[in-house]
């Protein structure tokens, strides 16, 4: 089984289960429990993560929540920021092809008492934008901006068609205005350089198991300074992490997050160019062998796509049904970001695509344990299963 699907999840690295272990089955301590030396080893490894995960993305320790995962981040962020801020504004803003862990608290506040803008994205229509479809313009966020907004969310680049968001400029314009900024990171970090002082973020949301860690752990980075947020809690009930996020912190978890993020900066350079190299030949195979291809998204270069995504739209194909056609290749179909949601890709639709491009499309996730000759097969394999359906629609 060739697995391209890194965008859902990833393996975890040997290396990071090594630095894991000790805290299962020795130092297993619970590191609030700071009155013996299990407590403590456990304490001190959890505090020496966070210093490195801070230091991964430009932060202060101080300003690292761990948190389950990004979703609870993201909700963490968005609720939490509402809820504080009620007295100030009630308006929110954040794009129409923003991950579901986003747009889904969004919508519960909208149901509250709350206001939402959704903006739109560049479409593959619009030339010559069409080099940086799915791309919001800064500008859009400045016109959405309104005397009672307290928060702009806006991840940094997406999860379907990879395409890096300009958060710099929009970091600016919320800093001018006084609006904070969320930011959802988790295809990001580990991938292409992130440091939450160059994009002036005030919130930021990651998970471990993108970057070849563990599921179950994931990090809020909330800013302390310049300004300082303060957020209301979602979980209550111990006072850990400072009163942000209460429940005992997951020490094997921590201390793997940190060796994977270690690992993927000690070797983002490198292993960024060669996972769009292989995403490159990649997508020459499937052009040379198959007819009706659309690249979903962007153009593939380093400053508009992260370097191991591929989205394309095959036509008169159900992703779906291509997906279960390909034995022995691991994939995402474009038409659905969560498996409870059977309709097409929002985000393909927010491209302006219609349903049936949307439907027809897959999203391709190369990773570390990728290699050449993987991506050769895998080129054959999409091939040859379009070739059958194609057959068989045509009978």
């Amino acid at each position: 089984m060739i697995y391209l699907d890194n965008h859902a999840t990833t393996r975890v690295d040997p290396r990071v289960v090594d630095a894991m272990l000790p805290f299962f089955l020795e130092a297993y301590g619970n590191a609030g429990s700071v009155g013996h030396a299990f407590g403590e080893t456990a304490s001190e490894a959890v505090e020496q993560s966070r210093a490195a995960i801070a230091a991964g993305i430009g932060a202060e320790p101080r300003e690292i929540v761990f948190t389950s995962g990004a979703t609870e981040g993201n909700n963490l962020a968005i609720r939490g920021v509402a809820e504080r801020t009620r007295r100030r504004g009630n308006h929110l803003v954040s794009v129409q092809t923003e991950h579901q862990a986003v747009l889904g608290p969004l919508a519960r506040l909208a149901k509250r008492d709350c206001e939402v803008t959704l903006l739109e994205v560049e479409h593959h229509s619009s030339a010559p934008a069409s080099d940086r479809a799915g791309w919001l313009d800064p500008q859009k966020v400045a016109d959405a901006l309104r005397d009672d907004t307290v928060l702009v969310s806006v991840m940094l680049a997406n999860n379907e068609i990879g395409v890096i968001q300009p958060l710099t400029e929009i970091g600016t314009i919320c800093r001018e205005r006084g609006v904070l900024l969320h930011c959802d990171a988790t295809q990001a970090v580990g991938k292409i350089p992130v440091d939450v002082q160059q994009l002036r973020v005030d919130l930021m949301s990651f998970s471990a198991h993108k970057i070849y860690g563990p599921k179950g752990v994931g990090a809020l980075y909330v800013r302390r300074r310049d300004p300082i947020v303060r957020l209301e809690p979602l979980i209550i009930g111990g006072g850990q992490e400072a009163g942000r996020r209460s429940g005992t912190l997951n020490t094997p978890g921590i201390v793997g997050f940190a060796a994977a993020l270690d690992l993927c900066m000690a070797e983002l350079p490198a292993e960024a160019q060669r996972q769009a190299d292989l995403r490159d030949k990649l997508w020459a195979g499937l052009r040379q062998q198959i007819e009706n291809l659309q690249l979903c998204g962007p153009k593939l270069d380093a400053s508009s796509r992260l370097p191991g995504n591929l989205n394309v739209s095959f036509g008169d194909v159900d992703g779906e049904a291509l997906q279960m056609a390909m034995n022995g290749l691991a994939v995402s179909s474009g038409a659905s970001c969560a498996s409870t949601d059977p309709g097409p890709s929002h985000v393909l639709l927010a491209l302006g695509m219609n349903e049936d491009q949307a439907r027809s499309s897959l999203r391709f996730g190369l990773g570390r344990f990728n290699n050449e000759d993987e991506i050769e097969r895998a080129s054959g394999i999409v091939a040859r299963a379009i070739q059958k359906l194609r057959k068989i629609a045509s009978d």
